[in-house]
């Protein structure tokens, strides 16, 4: 088993190998991928008190679809958003659905998934198409802009605010209070000397008190939306707790918000890099946008990685890895890995076959929303590139400081990088 300590690339290390650029980054994981075995990483500093003993990275495409595929033995009970043992109240406020195994986990996705039918999302794309043309009019009023609050936020908080019943005036609230959730270990979000626990609790807290004001609303009048069909819904004879239904509204609003946003950001980038691929886009939307939107996910890979906590001992990828052990499938990695994907580091919009994990690996936990976060990347950059063809960025992204999130903070945006930016 390769040791980690005796390398230059420490996964472990948010200051080192995740703020560096993603060249580096990229260079790291291709070392991996080509050395024996699986290696073993240090726990990272974390804020929790007892967050348990390291991980093993899981960085080639099959072993990250070997594991998915083997829920049995690779679990999510122990939590999957964070290679830090969390305490189990924790994992449970923070996304139950995600940190539970079948079977819980199947029952809990029922419910929720009522809000994910294709006639609901069918019914959404009125709203979806609408709020792009919005997004994109107020983009060519400004001429330049911050790009993330401007253009990649919009649509996916928009959404998902309107899937669960929560009004207009509360969409910022709602912003500030994920970017805490899954940026709380950049200072953007978190200033330095704050305390992190805190900061995440106080955010959580905020976004389960304003379900419970919904929830009190939406019993005594259903009105269709994803809240009413969680308040009204029964596992095991029960309805949900307060509890329960909190982090429901949490893992949907965050999960709901962030990933789509990102893809967004990181498509708006790839599109200014390479501008051949802009002008294939330009020349068939109709024919490229599917495999388009396809490359910019597998791409983004915004969520880089999901934790696995065996239930027995396995053996993967040559390397014993025993009952207990934690290990990370970094889908940043398998998305570009050579054995799967021809030139992974090309941005290719007519790329096929595109078998990417960007959705996450195959298995029970497959993204619910992945259909509806391909709705929305269809409709933005459709109408972008129908009625602002050279929007473009103006200068370098701020990546979000995480190892868990392939996020961008800011992104300088203009609605015409001149001609420039078409090939």
């Amino acid at each position: 088993m390769p040791d980690a300590t005796t390398t230059t690339i420490d996964l472990s290390d948010l200051d080192g190998f995740w703020t560096a650029p993603l060249t580096q980054r990229a260079a790291g994981f291709a070392a991996l991928r080509e050395s024996p075995g699986i290696p073993f990483y240090d726990q990272p500093p974390s804020p929790v008190p007892e967050p348990g003993a390291g991980f093993y990275a899981l960085t080639r495409y099959d072993e990250v679809v070997e594991a998915s595929r083997t829920p049995g033995v690779f679990r999510s009970g122990p939590g999957a958003t964070s290679v830090a043992d969390m305490p189990p109240e924790w994992n449970e406020f923070f996304g139950s659905m995600i940190n539970t195994d079948d079977p819980r986990h199947a029952r809990l996705r029922r419910i929720v998934s009522r809000g994910f039918t294709p006639r609901r999302l069918a019914d959404l794309q009125d709203s979806i198409e609408r709020t792009a043309r919005t997004i994109v009019g107020d983009l060519l009023a400004a001429g330049e802009c911050e790009g993330v609050e401007t253009v990649s936020a919009r649509l996916p908080l928009a959404t998902i605010c309107e899937m669960m019943g929560i009004p207009e005036s509360h969409h910022r609230f709602v912003y500030d209070r994920t970017n805490v959730i899954l940026g709380a270990s950049d200072p953007e979000y978190v200033p330095p000397g704050s305390d992190m626990v805190t900061a995440l609790l106080t955010a959580a807290g905020e976004l389960a008190a304003l379900v419970r004001e919904l929830g009190e609303a939406r019993r005594a009048e259903p009105t269709g939306d994803v809240v009413s069909a969680l308040v009204n819904a029964e596992i095991d004879g029960e309805h949900l707790t307060p509890e329960e239904l909190a982090s429901f509204f949490v893992l949907l609003v965050v999960a709901g918000n962030e990933t789509t946003r990102n893809a967004t950001s990181w498509g708006l980038q790839l599109l200014t890099e390479h501008p051949e691929q802009r002008a294939a886009w330009l020349a068939d939307p109709d024919g490229v946008t599917a495999s388009a939107v396809e490359e910019i996910v597998r791409w983004a890979s915004p969520v880089i990685y999901m934790r696995r906590t065996l239930s027995e001992p396995a053996v993967l990828g040559g390397t014993e890895l025993p009952a207990g052990a934690k290990t990370a499938l970094f889908y940043w990695s398998a998305n570009r890995d050579p054995e799967r994907f021809a030139d992974p580091e090309a941005f290719d919009v007519r790329r096929s076959p595109n078998p990417h994990l960007g959705f996450g690996g195959p298995g029970p936990h497959f993204c619910l929303g992945a259909h509806l976060a391909r709705r929305q990347l269809s409709a933005l950059f459709t109408e972008l590139l129908r009625r602002a063809p050279r929007v473009a960025t103006t200068g370098e992204p701020r990546r979000l400081r995480s190892m868990f999130i392939n996020g961008i903070t800011r992104l300088p945006l203009t609605a015409d990088g001149g001609p420039g930016v078409l090939a």
